[in-house]
């Protein structure tokens, strides 16, 4: 029997053992295939929220991208308007700082990330007391995400700030300028503004040095002359309850300013709580009629051209009347006056007269000389521009010999009294330092002679004169007093006096000239109530000389050794004179 065949297959690619799959199952049905379908909805379901979920924190990660991005571009957009701060340190002629440049945080928020603006503000308004809480509110509930809260932070506040834990809030490191001498060298030093930029003093007069050095900007000042300086003038403001007071001392061998001080002053850590009165530097801004300190020029003058000597008289008997106006005495000798007289009693009636003498031309042309008929040159750009007379009358030339219709700045003053005392050379004044050693040109203004007679008077004044109250015993003090009325609504003002003293020390050998002015002082119980600069301005400068002499290395002499009487010799004063301490 034949075995039977399988059925034949016309596959020839299909495996030999190749066997049929068995039939598919039958279809599910009912309440198991409900079950199905549920299970494949839930995973549908679930694969939409991962899905949404994944769209979410890719939107987050494109947010931050984004906020980044714009802080670089900020950061760079600021780099290159605002480059980094840094600007070069402020020394005193000793090394003592008196400027230099922090790193200090800096508040900004991305408005976008704070969740409860008003909240957010109400804290950093109660950090930041000098920013309102209403202009934080406005920066906050912008769309911006970058905004300033607030420029240079203390490290008080910026450790508030983070312990507030508010996202959104970040900080950017920057430069803070520091005056670690504060009000002591406010005019003198300036200050700058939140980009580093130079607004006054030396810091606005150096703004490209300051930028472009590393090495420090070293000052001619000396911190310890200033706080002697600004000490004595406080006290003086105080005891005459005056509106200010100026003082200025200089190297008249040099032109240096060793200190600058302008009362009112003010902090330049937080220039923007100062008055304008306190930001005004009277030093060098402030123009004024200085009054009989202005005689000092007039006697110059006169001695220099020959149209006069110490041995020469005029007569003071009565006052002078031209034009309407009338030219008195305070101290009034009613007499034929020497020159020396003239200059000891302060006479304006002498003054006019040697002055009408010399003549109105060469009267403008030494002042002009002296630098006192135009702005100086000076590091600083607050400077004052003189006022002079125009059209220069006879009556002029006059009232100008003893300080009247002419206006000047202090430091033109100083400036000028130093080359009338140091032989004769006026040198440009300068908060800059000179090298040790360092002897400066200057142009020759009078001549030697005229400038040795001028300190034997200006000695007499304080022996014998106006200026007595200014002795400081061993230290040879030579100077001349000033009170002028102050010009207010077209008329001079008699109780609005601005009262000064210049002084000059040891004056057989200058070195350094001592100035105080008190603007608008009121006499009191000590003074009898007078007001003048004999009686407020020259304490306060024998007092300065008294502190700073030792600390210059100035010892006190014996005033009545032969050697230093001959080199001060002007004569005896007048017997019908009298000693007096006013004007």
């Amino acid at each position: 029997m034949k075995p039977v065949q399988p059925p034949h297959d016309d596959n020839p690619c299909r495996p030999r053992h190749y066997k049929p799959a068995p039939c598919a199952p039958a279809p599910v049905e009912g309440p198991a295939k409900q079950s199905l379908e549920t299970s494949h909805t839930r995973l549908i379901i679930t694969g939409a929220l991962f899905c949404l979920a994944f769209l979410v924190i890719a939107a987050r990660l494109v947010e931050v991208a984004g906020f980044k991005a714009d802080e670089t571009r900020f950061a760079r957009v600021r780099s290159d308007e605002t480059p980094a701060i840094t600007r070069a340190d402020i020394v005193d002629r000793n090394g003592v700082l008196l400027a230099t440049t922090l790193d200090a945080p800096s508040l900004y928020a991305n408005a976008r990330l704070i969740r409860h603006p008003e909240r957010v503000a109400e804290q950093l308004a109660a950090i930041l007391p000098d920013v309102s809480e209403s202009e934080i509110a406005a920066k906050l509930a912008s769309d911006k995400s970058f905004v300033w809260i607030k420029r240079l932070l203390t490290p008080s506040q910026e450790l508030e700030v983070n312990r507030l834990g508010v996202p959104g809030l970040q900080f950017q490191t920057e430069g803070r300028r520091v005056y670690p001498k504060g009000n002591l060298t406010s005019e003198v030093v300036g200050y700058d503004d939140l980009d580093g930029k130079g607004l006054a003093g030396i810091e606005r007069g150096f703004d490209d040095i300051l930028r472009d050095r590393s090495e420090p900007v070293e000052l001619s000042i000396d911190v310890r002359l200033q706080y002697i300086l600004r000490d004595e003038i406080a006290r003086t403001v105080a005891d005459f309850s005056a509106t200010g007071g100026i003082g200025i001392i200089m190297d008249v061998n040099t032109g240096e300013v060793l200190a600058m001080v302008s009362l009112p002053d003010f902090d330049p850590n937080s220039p923007g709580s100062a008055t304008p009165q306190q930001l005004f530097n009277r030093a060098t801004l402030g123009i004024y009629e200085m009054g009989s300190t202005f005689k000092i020029f007039n006697t110059a003058l006169a001695l220099d051209t020959h149209t006069a000597t110490l041995a020469s008289s005029y007569d003071a008997i009565d006052p002078i009347r031209i034009g309407g106006f009338t030219i008195h005495d305070d101290h009034a000798q009613r007499r034929w006056l020497t020159v020396p007289e003239i200059f000891q009693y302060s006479s304006n009636i002498g003054s006019a007269k040697m002055a009408v003498a010399v003549g109105t031309d060469r009267q403008k042309a030494f002042l002009t000389r002296l630098g006192l008929l135009k702005a100086p040159s000076f590091e600083l750009h607050e400077i004052g521009a003189p006022l002079v007379p125009s059209p220069w009358r006879e009556i002029n030339t006059m009232t100008v010999a003893f300080g009247q219709g002419i206006s000047v700045s202090p430091l033109q003053m100083a400036t000028a009294v130093s080359a009338v005392v140091n032989g004769g050379v006026l040198h440009r004044a300068t908060l800059i330092k000179r090298p040790d050693g360092y002897a400066p040109s200057g142009q020759q203004v009078v001549s030697p002679r005229t400038s040795e007679e001028m300190r034997a008077l200006l000695r007499l004044v304080v022996a014998h004169g106006t200026g007595e109250f200014a002795e400081a015993p061993g230290y040879l003090v030579g100077g001349k007093t000033g009170t002028a009325e102050k010009v207010a609504a077209g008329r001079y003002e008699p109780k609005g006096l601005f009262s000064s003293f210049v002084g000059v020390f040891p004056v057989n050998e200058p070195r350094y000239l001592v100035m105080v002015c008190i603007d608008e002082p009121k006499g009191n119980k000590e003074s009898h109530g007078f007001a003048t600069g004999g009686w407020t301005a020259a304490p306060a400068v024998k007092r300065v000389v008294e502190r700073m002499a030792p600390l210059m290395g100035i010892q006190p002499v014996d005033e009545d050794s032969p050697e230093i009487r001959r080199s001060l010799m002007v004569g005896s004063p007048s017997p019908q004179g009298q000693k007096i301490a006013a004007n």
